[in-house]
């Protein structure tokens, strides 16, 4: 049985990447992102990766490597500023991210605690030097809940 959405909703955000393997390896390693599906054709690979628990309202990063752009190797499109940003539930889980990503050489900031709405943040480049923010109480789910819960 196909299910599909009862209103308009955002459901993916696609994002150029060099090798969609080591993204895909990234993005589980580092992330919530678990892989849901790869597909290869005449154009190039693409993997979608996205939160196993989101079933009901999905929202899914779609990694691409087009043929096309082979010869171009890694180009960021989130950078130097724009990212993805993942919350974690506890502060601690901001600094072993940091301490993951400065063994990887991948971390970007170190963990700082910046004004409200930000909270405490690190944040880190994937394969592709697409940033990637780990943030703790930066009041997202808190926000929703007031506002429209």
């Amino acid at each position: 049985m196909e299910r599909g959405p009862t209103t308009a909703r955002l459901t993916h955000v696609a994002l150029p990447v060099h090798d969609v393997a080591a993204s895909v390896a990234w993005y589980e390693e580092f992330t919530p992102l678990r892989l849901l599906m790869r597909r290869e054709d005449a154009l190039g690979q693409s993997a979608w990766i996205g939160m196993p628990d989101m079933v009901e309202r999905p929202f899914i990063v779609v990694l691409v490597s087009l043929n096309a752009d082979k010869h171009k190797g890694a180009q960021p499109m989130l950078a130097p500023f724009a990212h993805l940003g993942v919350e974690v539930p506890e502060r601690g889980d901001v600094d072993a991210i940091a301490a993951r990503g400065r063994d990887e050489g991948c971390l970007v900031w170190e963990p700082q605690d910046l004004p409200p709405p930000v909270g405490y943040v690190c944040a880190l480049h994937d394969p592709d030097g697409n940033m990637v923010e780990f943030s703790h109480d930066q009041g997202v789910f808190a926000m929703v809940a007031e506002v429209w819960g």
